[in-house]
C-alpha cells in the first residue's frame, strides 16, 4: 500500500504542470443582412435581400507555460439571406500556430496582412462588405493567394507591428504578403505589399481621430500585368470619414481608380454616403447609398448602384 500510494502521488506532482495549463475557445461571428434596390449596367433595378459577409467563427488558446501558447482560428462564412455557404465551408481564415515573446507564427489559411493593413482598414462603415465594399482596389481583384500560408507577426516595436505571409502555392502561384501597422494615440498607419506571380500591388494608408471626427484614406500602386494584358498598371485613391453623434454615425467613402495601363477610359470611381444607428456595441442598424462610374473601357466593373438598409448584429 505504501508503495501504491508513493507511485500515486508521484504521478500527481509530475501531471501537475499538464493539468496546470489552462485553455479557451471563443464561439463569435456576425449577422449582416440588407434589402437593397439595385442596378447593374443597363439593366433593371431590382429589389434584393444581400448578405454582407456574415460568418461563424471559432478561436481559442491553450497556455503552454513559460509565455508559449497555442492558438487556432476556424471561420465558416454563410449566407444570411438565404442559409446556404459562401464558397468552401471554411472560407475564412482557418490557422493553428505559436505565440510568445518571439512574436507569432501561424500556418493555415490566411486573408492578405497587406490588405488588411490598408484597404480594410479604411472602409469604416460596414467591414468593407457587401455591395459597397471597395471594387477599386488592387484594380477589383481583392481575392489574392490565401490558402496554404505560413505567416510570422513582429512583437511591438513602440507601437509598430509587422507581418509576413508567404503562399506555397500547391498547384497554383506562389504568393508573398508584406504589412506594416504603427498607432501611436489617434494616429493609425499602414503598409502593404502583395506578390502573386507577374501581380503586385503596394499601398500606403493613414488613419487619424480628432474628438468625434475620423478620417484617412490610403494610395495603392498595382501593377496586374498578368490579369490585364495591356500593361495593367493604375494608382487607387480612398479617402474615408466619419462623425460620431451620440449613437449615430455619418460616412462618407471616396474612391478613384485612374487607367489602366496605355487603355484610355480605363478608370473608375466609387462613392458611398452611410448612416449607422448602434442599438448596441454589437447591433447597429444602416443605410447607405453607394454608385461606381466606370469608364466606358474599363476592365474591371461596371457601373452600380445601390440604396441599402441594413441590421448587422457581432457576437
Amino acid at each position: 500500500m505504501k508503495r501504491l500510494a508513493l507511485a500515486a502521488a508521484l504521478a500527481s506532482l509530475f501531471a501537475a504542470p499538464a493539468f496546470a495549463q489552462s485553455s479557451n475557445v471563443t464561439i463569435y461571428g456576425r449577422m449582416n443582412t440588407s434589402i437593397e434596390h439595385i442596378k447593374v449596367g443597363d439593366g433593371e433595378s431590382q429589389g434584393q435581400m444581400v448578405n454582407n459577409a456574415s460568418r461563424l467563427g471559432f478561436k481559442g488558446s491553450e497556455d503552454l507555460g513559460g509565455g508559449l501558447k497555442a492558438n487556432f482560428l476556424l471561420e465558416h462564412r454563410l449566407g444570411s439571406d438565404n442559409g446556404t455557404v459562401t464558397g468552401d465551408f471554411w472560407s475564412g481564415d482557418s490557422w493553428v500556430g505559436l505565440s510568445g515573446n518571439f512574436g507569432e507564427i501561424r500556418l493555415g489559411r490566411q486573408t492578405s496582412a497587406a490588405y488588411y493593413a490598408t484597404a480594410d482598414y479604411v472602409s469604416l462603415h460596414n467591414h468593407d462588405t457587401g455591395t459597397s465594399a471597395d471594387a477599386l482596389y488592387s484594380l477589383g481583384f481583392q481575392s489574392w493567394a490565401t490558402n496554404n500560408k505560413f505567416s510570422y507577426i513582429t512583437p511591438s516595436f513602440g507601437g509598430a507591428v509587422g507581418e509576413v505571409q508567404y503562399g506555397l502555392g500547391e498547384g497554383g502561384e506562389h504568393s508573398l504578403d508584406l504589412a506594416v501597422n504603427y498607432a501611436v494615440g489617434p494616429l493609425q498607419l499602414g503598409a502593404g505589399y502583395t506578390k502573386v506571380a507577374e501581380d503586385t500591388q503596394f499601398a500606403l494608408r493613414g488613419l487619424y481621430t480628432i474628438g468625434d471626427f475620423t478620417f484617412g484614406g490610403y494610395y495603392q500602386r498595382a501593377s496586374m500585368d498578368e490579369t490585364f494584358a495591356d500593361d495593367g498598371d493604375a494608382n487607387i485613391f480612398r479617402l474615408s470619414g466619419m462623425y460620431v453623434l451620440g449613437a449615430s454615425e455619418f460616412h462618407l467613402n471616396v474612391g478613384l481608380a485612374g487607367d489602366v495601363g496605355d487603355t484610355d477610359d480605363s478608370g473608375a470611381k466609387q462613392y458611398t454616403l452611410a448612416y449607422n444607428y448602434n442599438l448596441s456595441k454589437r447591433t447597429k442598424l444602416y443605410a447607405f447609398a453607394t454608385k461606381i462610374s466606370a469608364d466606358s473601357a474599363n476592365p474591371y466593373t461596371d457601373d452600380f448602384r445601390s440604396f441599402a438598409l441594413g441590421l448587422r448584429h457581432n457576437f
